[in-house]
């Protein structure tokens, strides 16, 4: 599988380039297609898909916050599992690049599991916006709302998290209520969001994939 697969970003004058990202953190350019967004920003030596491939390879070889995985495994199986749904490319970007906010986010994903919450999501949706659309923002935004809201709305939903995951749901603000619930189920981007926290969810095999699809 390319990286990014036609992904809205890191193009430059109307001509935008396909990357292939290993889990070594190594990314190597494989030819141009054009995209959808933030075309005005030059995919250069030093562009996103460098940084995001060096955070794969630095930050995301740490252990994923009391999961049996590493944080970039966790983020390459959610990938593989949105790729074998046949999520379009926009979500398979979101679902790669979800948790990035553990890493840029002024308070750290230690920080989270110490009890305050890190706001990963939002954070992670904010860095990501210098390159991407909210096809991809989105999702990454709301994927602990949607935990939230499953909780509330899904029933036995709660009962399928990890031990780390119970505990961030209630640092994070525990399950949805009342108003909260309607207008989450409305937004635009919820349905995608509710597929990429599932994927998220399964994402914590030790065993699984830790490179995408070819």
């Amino acid at each position: 599988m390319a990286w990014p697969p036609h992904w809205p970003c890191c193009g430059g004058s109307g001509q935008n380039s396909q990357f292939r990202v290993r889990v070594t953190g190594r990314a190597e350019r494989e030819g141009t297609t054009r995209t959808q967004a933030r075309r005005d920003e030059p995919a250069t030596a030093g562009g996103p898909v460098q940084l995001i491939a060096g955070l794969f390879a630095s930050e995301g070889a740490a252990e994923y916050l009391g999961e049996p995985v590493t944080q970039a495994a966790h983020m390459l199986q959610a990938a593989a599992l949105a790729e074998r749904d046949g999520a379009d490319p926009a979500l398979v970007a979101a679902a790669l690049l979800h948790d990035v906010g553990h890493f840029t986010s002024t308070v750290s994903g230690q920080d989270l599991m110490r009890g305050t919450d890190n706001a990963h999501g939002a954070a992670g949706a904010a860095w990501l916006g210098q390159w991407f659309g909210p096809e991809v923002t989105e999702p990454v935004r709301l994927h602990v709302a949607a935990k939230r809201y499953l909780c509330a709305a899904e029933p036995g939903y709660a009962a399928t998290l990890s031990e780390a995951s119970v505990y961030t749901l209630k640092v994070q603000g525990g399950p949805m209520q009342g108003a909260e619930l309607a207008e989450f189920a409305a937004g635009p981007h919820s349905a995608a969001a509710i597929r990429l926290r599932r994927w998220d969810d399964a994402a914590k095999d030790p065993a699984g994939p830790e490179t995408l699809p070819q």
